[in-house]
């Protein structure tokens, strides 16, 4: 019974922080794509580099998405009872937030900029850093010794492909897979949402304030 209810309390505890995750990536991309209302590239939307630039995002974003679900397969549900070591997790501690932080990249590269590009990549991985830390705290007290020798074995952050092993996605859930999806295609929605954004500045109904190469 004892057992039982720890085990309730852990998901209680790691479902708080996955709220905290889904809040932070939330707040990340409202904020950019408020701060990008009023900016804009140097480089004209039918310019080369401009395209390019957006159509590596778009293809950043997608890997993104599809990094998160890959994530998911394997992470299912067992965070918070088990050491999880395949897969994605074997070469990197967090590839969710890693996809993630992907995925931002590409959205700031629907704006044609690469200091934009960068710029969400860092804000990104910086307010998942803050998310990790904790995380890691509490799963260092729900798991030990072994979750101990995953830290010092696995990067935290930027993956060691060296590292990789296939490892057991062990029980599948479905709607597990169905949220990451749907939290992933927030990404997506910043493809007509920029275009949008540029039509409303070439028409001078959005003030332009600042531009960035």
């Amino acid at each position: 019974m004892n057992d039982k209810i720890a085990e309730t309390d852990a998901r209680r505890a790691l479902g708080a922080y996955q709220s905290l995750r889904r809040l932070v990536l939330a707040f990340v991309i409202v904020a950019m794509f408020a701060a990008l209302l009023f900016g804009e590239a140097v480089y004209p939307p039918e310019s080369f580099i401009h395209e390019t630039v957006e159509m590596v995002g778009v293809l950043m974003m997608f890997l993104g998405i599809v990094g998160r679900l890959w994530s998911t397969l394997y992470i299912g549900g067992r965070k918070s009872h088990e050491v999880v070591t395949g897969g994605p997790y074997s070469i990197t501690r967090n590839p969710l937030y890693v996809f993630s932080t992907l995925a931002a990249a590409g959205v700031g590269a629907q704006m044609g900029s690469l200091v934009a590009t960068v710029g969400f990549a860092l804000l990104c991985a910086g307010a998942f850093h803050i998310v990790i830390l904790r995380e890691e705290r509490f799963l260092t007290d729900e798991l030990g010794a072994p979750y101990k020798a995953y830290l010092a074995r696995v990067p935290r952050f930027i993956p060691k492909l060296s590292l990789y092993q296939e490892g057991d996605t062990g029980s599948f859930r479905p709607r597990l897979l169905l949220n990451t999806l749907l939290d992933g295609l927030v990404f997506l929605a910043a493809m007509p949402i920029f275009e949008l954004i540029e039509n409303a500045q070439g028409s001078g109904t959005l003030p332009v304030l600042f531009r960035l190469p």
